[in-house]
Order: C-alpha cells, then structure tokens, then sequence
C-alpha cells in the first residue's frame, strides 16, 4: 500500500489507538504492524475475527487477557539450563494461567454453540499445564520470595534459623538489660552488620566488651561490635543461611526444568496468546468507534451509509453517504470551502483502508467496501519552499507518481484536481486526467471548483456529480453529499446576502455567457427540486411513524380495556357468590327453626319433606354458581400437610397468616410456626400447603442454587496475574456465592507484588455488603499475600 497515501489518510492514528486497546506487549507487538492486505480471502477472514471478537465482548463482557507476558527470554535460559528467579516463574505462571483461563471462557461462552469458529480455532490450539502452574504457585509467594512448603528441608531449614536467631536475640537482650553493660553501650538496642548480629559500645569502652569490630559511626564515637558470647551462633546461623540459599536455588532449578520441558509448547501459547490479544484489541476498537463490518467484495463497488470520519468527535461529526463503482467508476464533488468535500475523501479513503486491515469501520449496516490493489491519495496542500515546489507543481508531481502507478483495480482520490494554476487550462488538465482514469477503469472521486467538470461529469457516461450541500439562508454548509446534483457557485447570493451593491451583481452577471447563467440556474432547480421530494418524502416517513405508534398505543388501550373487564366480570362472580352463601345459610337457619318448631304426629314425614326441599334448594344453588362461574377455591389444599420438614411454608387458616414451619409435628399434631417476629404453636389439621410458594420456588430453583453453590464454592480464590478490574469483579462474584453456600470464613490470594492488587482488593472488601472483617493472612497463612475475610 502506498506509503503517502497511509500518511496523509492518518492511518497511524488509528494503529495508535488499537495499540492502547491491546492488554500485553506480545498484542501491542502485532497492532504496531497492523497494515491493509490486498488479498481478498485475507481481509474477509480478519473482518470475521474482528466480528467474533465483538460479539463475544458484547455477550460476555470482558475476555480474561490479564497476566499475559512475553517469555522469550525466561524459555531461552530455561533451555540452557539457568534457573528462572521468582519473580520470571511468577510471569511463566501468569501466562499459564491465561490460556487455561481463555480456555475455560470459551467452553462455558459457546454451551455446545460454534458461533465463534475463527477464536474457537485458536484457543483449542492453547496448551495447559495446571501442574506446573500449582508447583510454581505452590513454591512462590512473591517476587523475591520462596514458600516454606516448597520443600520439606527449606522448611526445616527456616526453623532452624528462627531458632537460632532466638537463641542469639535472647543472649544478646540479657546483656544490654544487664547493669554491668548498659554504661557501655551508646544505646541499649540490637542491630546487624554484615549479616552479623552487633551492638553498639562507646569507644572508649572498647576493652570492657571482647568481640569482634565490624563497623563504627561516622564520628568514630560508637564502634559495632559482635560478642564473643555469640560469635559462635552467629557462625552457625551464618552457615544456616548458606544451605537455605542452596536449598532455594536447588527448588528454582527444579521449577526451571519443568517450564523447560515445556519450553515449545509454551512458545506456540505465546504466539496463540498474542494473536487473540490482537484480535480482542481489534474488538473493543470497533465497539468504541460504535463500528460495524462492512460487507467486503473485490469489484470495486463501494457503497457507504452513514459513515463516520474515526478521528472526528463523534457527537458532532455529520454522517456521509457515498457509493461509486456500480452505475459509475468516477465522482466529481463541487462544492464551497469548509463544506466537508476533503472529509468526504478521507472518509472513504480511511474506511477503506481499515476495512482492507481487519478493522471495523464506523458506519451503519448496509455498507460494503472494496479490497483495491492500491489506493492513492492527493489531499492537502504539500507544497516545499525548499523544492521550490508551487502548489500546483506538488499536486501534478504526486499525480504523475499516481498515473504511472495505479491499476484498474485502485481507488483513486483527488482534492481540488487542476487548482493553483490557470482555470482554463486547469480545468482541461483535470477533465484529461479523469477520463484517462475512467477510460483504466479505476474508480476515482475528486473534488473541484470547476463549471467544466460539472459539465464533463453531466455528458460523460459512467462520471457523476456530487456537491456539498450550502445553506444561502444561513451562509453555511450543512455537511451532506447530494450524488446526482452537481453543485451551484452560489457566489452572487452569498455577496447579495453579505451586502454587496445589487449594481455590482448585475454587472457581474452581464459579463458572463447567458448560457453559464442557464446552467447555473438548472442547477439551482434541480437542487431545490430535490430538496422539496427529500422533505416530501421525510414527511411520508414521520406521517407513516405516527400512524405506527397510533396503531401501537390503540392496540394497548384495547388490552387495557380488555384486562379490566375481566377484572370487573370477576368482581360481579364474586359478589354474586357471596350472596349465594348469604341466602343458602339463611335457608338452613329457617328450617332449622321448622325442625324445632315442629311437634306434631307426622314429624317423620315432614323431615324426609324438609331434607328434599333442602337438596332442592342446594343443587339449584350449586347450577347458579356453575352458571357463574365460580366455585371452590382451587388455589388452596383442603386437605392437611403430610411429611411437613422445618423451613416449609405454610398458611395457618384460622389467622390467614404464611408462616415458615419452625419445629416438626409431635405425635399429637402439634408444632410450631414462625410468622414475622412471632412464633405460634399450632395443629397440623389447622395448616395448609402455600401451593404458590412452593411453586415458585420450584420455578426459581433457589434451593438447588444454594444446595449447588454450597457443594461446589472453594474456601479460597486466587487472583493473581490479574488486572484490578478483573478482580474486583471476580471477588464480587466469589463473595456472593460463598455468602449463599454459607461459609463463615474465606482467603483471597493477591500475592504482594506491587501492592496495587492487595491495596484495590482490600478498599473493595471495606464496603462490601457480606464481609464482617477482612485482616492479612498470619504466618503460615501466606502473610500479607493473602487475606482472611470474615463473612456476615
């Protein structure tokens, strides 16, 4: 690809920003080299990585990119059999660690899914090793620092120093508290020189405490002097310290070795890992830029929608449609100054650039771009006073450079073709370049101030015209590209706007052709006969939106209704249900009253009467509340819980009250039930079975939630090699699911590195909801590497 072209298009812009955009150096790497391909096949499956990338970020937020380093140097010295110091076996860890992570990301992203061939492809060709990632883990605690369970002697070693650091601690405290010392000593305290345990004597009592001098104060006042009495221990914890160092380097080698067992399969990781850096880099570049893919093909069709210059902000940037290469190969855009025509030209010329290197471009749907042989670019104003170079003398040399390079297969672009010199021989200049361009079949868009070209472009077959819109009211451009209508001057209704003397406009008139006044006027009738069918048409489209949304909010007053008539019917059934049991117990009361009343001889007879007019009565009022609709409320179980456990819930039908059972049913019948803050003993025979709850909670599945979290949540989590943002939001997650599973007491693991993580993690847990306390880690805990977090 043209270099100038790339220069002057700003190219390097855009790589700057995906750069930032990369998580690691190894994808920082690939985005300084991202450049566009030529090659079809090429360019369509990088637009279908960018794609998957972008539609993982959506779906899935943020990919785990964290802790990715570049191990070229570690993988050499492990090679040749160096050994790795801690904090290079940390970094071999973290990239292990990545890729297992990637892994996993991607089986629970896809759930049996292939919507991501391209990044699935790439991260089944990932290696883990969760072997040697625990081991290093397992011996490593911190840049400089070696765990006491990395080995069974270093740990007998550590002991062992402790305890001789006691035993020389101890004898030196009982010296500097005796009486008969403290008058020699400059300060009553114990220091170390050399690796040696001292204490200060004054000078002048360097006779009274025999030992060793190993150092003295500047003033020469004070001298550091071991003991005698310890010199012994200090030796023996001397050589303690010299098998621990041993011992350390003996575990590093060992650690070294498995990494270099490995070394090949962790290179191609490395290589994986920095393409999908690049990749997912390429994904949150087009989501920033609110970009879409374009539709590639390699005939030349271009065809732009609402496209966006990337490096304009993108709140007040006025979207371009542009198309070229179907109907015509060449466009001629006129148009007034600071109208947006060399916008227009970047614009295409950059979308069409990042197309061609992967990227997403910002424009809507519907757009599809070409992948050019080359493309080339003549914009701006690159004269040299150094080369004596005029302006017109710097575009004609860029444009040769063109003409004896482009194919029929380039897109060419040309702001302001034949200014800077005679406009009549310019003008002819000009038409000659763009029809020996159109006659190669190279598609070319430029810009110009010429009446000739508007005219070449109307009588030409296969060039248009294009103009800048101009506001003659407002005396400024709106920013839009009309295709089709080439545009007016607008010189005499701007200067008559501005003030000039109607005198001088008519002169100016006089003294051109009538048949430049002929055309100029055509162009302003089909210019405003243009704008009229587009405001015509806008109003077809609001007309048809508002019928839309009448129809929509017709059709939810119509539901509206609806809902409320079966509410006021229900209502009807009801009351008229009530009225029925009013008038059956009524019924009951009155023959009762006959029952009682009667004594006479034929009582038999006028009981067996009484009881069928009673079953008359109710079967007749059993069919009215058929016919009605209503009936036995089927939402509550008549009949009493069986198998009742603790935490079931249930509704007490005396109080109409739900309550949680709290204690088991006696044989007798008898338990209790909490309701609110209260706790009620209560007969089983006077209890139901909360149907709606207990179908809720089978629709929820809370009880498998919890029962699921609390089998499968680890007391611990390990965040190392992570980005803050990745672990506070992982530690958000880890607390709630320990919160639910029901632990008491849980351990973050954040190493100590640079303190970024510790600090982040322990403000985040400060205001978190589950924690009660949060404190470091004690010895043989992890000290200040992990923390033990106290949950409520």
């Amino acid at each position: 690809m043209n270099e100038r072209t790339l220069r002057v298009l700003e190219f390097e812009k855009i790589k700057n920003m995906l750069i930032d955009y990369a998580e690691s150096t190894l994808g920082k790497k690939l985005a300084e080299k991202t450049e566009p391909s030529t090659e079809y096949e090429k360019v369509v499956t990088w637009q279908k990585e960018t794609h998957e990338a972008t539609s993982i970020l959506l779906q899935r937020g943020n990919v785990p990119l964290g802790g990715i380093h570049d191990l070229s140097y570690h993988l050499k010295r492990a090679e040749i059999g160096s050994f790795l110091y801690p904090g290079q076996l940390l970094e071999v860890s973290d990239t292990l660690r990545a890729a297992r992570k990637l892994k996993s990301f991607m089986k629970e992203a896809k759930e049996g899914e292939s919507k991501f061939l391209v990044i699935e492809g790439y991260i089944s060709s990932l290696f883990t090793f969760k072997s040697i990632e625990d081991r290093i883990n397992e011996c490593i605690v911190g840049e400089d620092e070696i765990s006491d369970n990395a080995s069974p002697a270093l740990r007998n070693i550590r002991r062992t120093i402790e305890s001789k650091n006691a035993a020389i601690r101890n004898r030196l405290n009982s010296m500097i508290s005796s009486s008969q010392h403290q008058k020699y000593l400059q300060d009553a305290i114990i220091t170390i020189r050399q690796d040696r345990y001292v204490v200060p004597v004054k000078q002048e009592y360097r006779a009274n405490v025999p030992g060793l001098v190993h150092d003295q104060s500047s003033s020469g006042a004070t001298l550091f002097i071991e003991p005698m009495a310890i010199v012994q221990l200090n030796n023996e914890l001397k050589e303690l310290k010299l098998k621990e160092k041993v011992e350390i380097e003996r575990i590093l080698s060992e650690l070294t070795a498995l990494v270099g067992e490995k070394a090949e399969e962790i290179k191609s990781n490395q290589k994986v890992l920095s393409i999908l850096d690049y990749i997912f880099a390429k994904g949150k570049l087009a989501i920033s830029m609110k970009a879409v893919e374009p539709q590639m093909n390699n005939n030349g069709y271009i065809r732009i929608k609402n496209g966006r210059h990337p490096l304009l902000d993108q709140k007040t940037v006025v979207p371009t449609n542009i198309w070229i290469g179907d109907t015509f190969n060449t466009l001629v855009i006129t148009g007034p100054n600071t109208g947006g025509k060399t916008v227009t030209l970047k614009t295409v010329g950059l979308l069409t650039i990042m197309a061609q290197s992967g990227l997403h471009v910002p424009a809507d749907y519907g757009t599809k771009l070409s992948v050019f042989d080359k493309v080339f670019a003549d914009i701006g104003d690159e004269q040299s006073i150094e080369q004596s170079l005029s302006t017109f003398s710097s575009h004609m040399t860029n444009i040769v450079e063109i003409l004896n390079n482009v194919s029929s297969n380039s897109l060419v672009l040309l702001d302001e073709l034949g200014a800077g010199t005679d406009p009549t021989e310019g003008a002819a200049l000009a038409i000659a370049i763009l029809d020996h361009l159109y006659t190669m079949g190279v598609r070319t868009i430029a810009t110009t101030h010429y009446t000739e070209l508007k005219e070449f472009a109307l009588t030409t077959k296969g060039v248009e015209n294009g103009s800048v819109e101009f506001n003659v009211e407002t005396l400024s451009p709106t920013y839009r590209l009309l295709i089709g209508v080439p545009g007016k001057s607008n010189a005499f209704e701007i200067s008559k706007r501005l003030g000039l003397s109607e005198y001088i406009i008519e002169k100016s008139k006089g003294l051109i052709s009538r048949e430049d006044i002929a055309f100029e006027d055509l162009l302003a009738s089909i210019e405003k006969d243009k704008r009229m069918a587009e405001e015509e048409r806008d109003e077809a489209v609001r007309l048809k939106l508002m019928l839309q949304k009448q129809k929509s909010e017709y059709e939810k007053k119509h539901e509206k209704l609806a809902i409320q008539r079966e509410k006021i019917l229900k209502e009807a059934r009801e009351e008229a249900r009530k009225f029925l049991k009013d008038a059956k117990a009524e019924a009951d009361r009155i023959i009762k009253e006959l029952r009682e009343m009667e004594k006479v001889q034929e009582e038999k007879e006028r009981n067996r009467k009484i009881e069928a007019a009673r079953k008359n009565l109710r079967e007749k009022i059993g069919r009215i509340e058929e016919s009605l609709g209503v009936g036995v409320n089927v939402g509550i179980n008549t009949k009493p819980p069986k198998n009742l456990k603790v935490g079931d819930t249930v509704r007490i039908l005396n109080l109409n009250q739900k309550g949680t059972v709290a204690t088991k049913p006696d044989q007798n019948g008898d338990l209790t039930v909490q309701v609110g803050i209260m706790k009620i003993n209560v007969n089983i025979k006077n209890l139901r079975i909360d149907k709606e709850e207990k179908e809720s909670i089978k629709k929820s599945g809370v009880g498998k939630i919890a029962k699921r979290k609390a089998q499968s949540v680890q007391t611990s989590i390990d965040l190392r090699g992570q980005t803050l943002e990745e672990a506070m939001m992982n530690t958000d997650k880890y607390l709630d699911d320990a919160y639910i599973a029901g632990l008491n007491e849980v351990t973050i693991i954040h190493g100590k590195g640079t303190g970024v993580l510790r600090e982040g993690i322990k403000n985040m847990l400060k205001r978190h909801k589950h924690v009660k306390s949060a404190r470091d880690g004690a010895y043989g805990e992890g000290g200040t590497g992990v923390t033990i977090v106290e949950l409520k």
